[in-house]
């Protein structure tokens, strides 16, 4: 996973949170997994064309270009989460244990007054 071996240090996203106060993403990992694997602090939000973002982040995207370029295609502003203080969890969280109807989100899940232990 990239993010989790550092190769990833920005989460892209086609629109930004609708709740200002988000400072903590929790990393959940897709099949086999299924579980949260760890979470990161949002640093910097970056906000440009997806070209121009693509400039100043690449080095540091953990994806390549095509998969960037194809993600963002039709759209003329693109986002970069940076990621800050990752911690990996020792033993990835199930968060059907913890959310009960949890349904894994194709962008965000807000978790209102949901604690995970780290």
């Amino acid at each position: 996973m990239s993010i989790i071996d550092g190769r990833k240090r920005y989460e892209f996203r086609k629109r930004i949170f609708r709740q200002p106060s988000v400072s903590r993403i929790y990393i959940y990992a897709s099949s086999p997994v299924k579980k949260i694997v760890g979470s990161f602090e949002v640093g910097k939000i970056l906000e440009d064309r997806p070209a121009d973002l693509w400039e100043n982040v690449k080095d540091y995207a953990g994806i390549n270009d095509r998969d960037f370029f194809s993600y963002f295609a039709g759209k003329s502003r693109a986002f970069a989460i940076e990621i800050q203080d990752l911690r990996e969890f020792s033993e990835p969280i199930d968060p059907r244990e913890t959310m009960p109807g949890f349904v894994p989100p194709q962008s965000y899940c807000y978790m209102d007054g949901v604690k995970l232990e780290e």
